[in-house]
């Protein structure tokens, strides 16, 4: 068997590519998650778990908790209902349904929060009528969500679409033929081959909402204690030279990150070991 010439290369070329690639990692992923501890750390540990300690950020922290658990129940119905019925079915207007979905992907954050001052601030479309009904949305928590809400809807569907339309029809089909009710063949034949990649998506989905910062930094009016989210009581914290309390703060978010690293590699590594075990299975069916 001959060997392919492309994988031939020197050595040295090897060594060059991996330290390379080893090297960018290194320097814009690994050397500012260690710039970020040594800074918090830099007064000592007792000065850090005080600026973990301190109300404003505990309050950030907890706002930032909630806005992320608020947004996960609409974007896993979305994004389950949005791939179900582009994966399994053929409708006018499907092609204009994924050009929605992406639409957060091609639109600024900072755009997108615009668009919501634009509905509902004071002197926006619905500004006059949640006045006059005493209901905020711009600059207070609602407001923070609907704009978390549109920039993070798309994962789940995203993820599921692929895997979904890779599955087919035929074990759905197959249910309802044994007479499973719709919801009968949801619970018992679709979710459980769409599991791993649900996770995969609430895990980016998540990640994503924790970290936002444009469009919830446009709507959210930076009331200290009230409307400020994680990443914007760093920002706030590194203006007003406090370097502890800000890569503290900061240094949460790094952990958060780590932690989805480490969610994202064991639910990638399940979906491939089933998928494998798929292929397998399904290989002398083919033959």
């Amino acid at each position: 068997m001959k060997s392919n010439p492309a994988t031939q290369e020197p050595g040295w070329v090897r060594a060059l590519l991996l330290a390379t690639g080893l090297g960018f990692l290194f320097f814009f992923l690994g050397l500012p998650l260690v710039a970020v501890f040594v800074e918090a750390l830099a007064q000592g540990w007792p000065a850090y778990v005080e600026a973990l300690k301190d109300s404003e950020t505990r309050s950030a922290i907890w706002l930032t908790v909630v806005i992320a658990l608020a947004v996960l129940p609409f974007n896993i119905l979305f994004g389950v209902a949005a791939a179900w019925a582009i994966a399994k079915f053929d409708f006018r207007g499907k092609s204009l349904l994924i050009t929605l979905i992406d639409l957060p992907f091609a639109v600024s954050p900072v755009v997108a929060g615009l668009i919501f001052i634009l509905l509902f601030g004071a002197q926006g479309t619905f500004g006059p009528w949640l006045a006059a009904n005493d209901v905020k949305i711009i600059f207070a928590v609602p407001g923070m969500i609907l704009a978390t809400l549109f920039i993070t809807f798309p994962f789940i569907a995203r993820e599921l679409i692929p895997l979904m339309q890779a599955q087919g029809k035929d074990e759905e089909e197959a249910a309802v033929s044994l007479g499973a009710s719709g919801w009968q063949m949801f619970w018992r034949v679709t979710l459980p081959n769409i599991k791993w990649g649900l996770l995969y998506g609430v895990i980016l989905s998540n990640a994503r909402a924790m970290g936002e910062f444009g469009a919830v930094s446009v709507v959210s009016g930076h009331i200290r204690g009230e409307t400020n989210t994680l990443p914007l009581h760093v920002e706030i914290l590194y203006n007003e030279y406090n370097a502890v309390g800000a890569f503290a703060a900061a240094s949460i978010l790094a952990l958060l990150a780590l932690v989805t690293l480490v969610a994202k590699t064991v639910v990638e590594w399940r979906m491939k070991k089933e998928t494998d075990m798929l292929n397998t299975v399904l290989a002398p069916e083919k033959t």
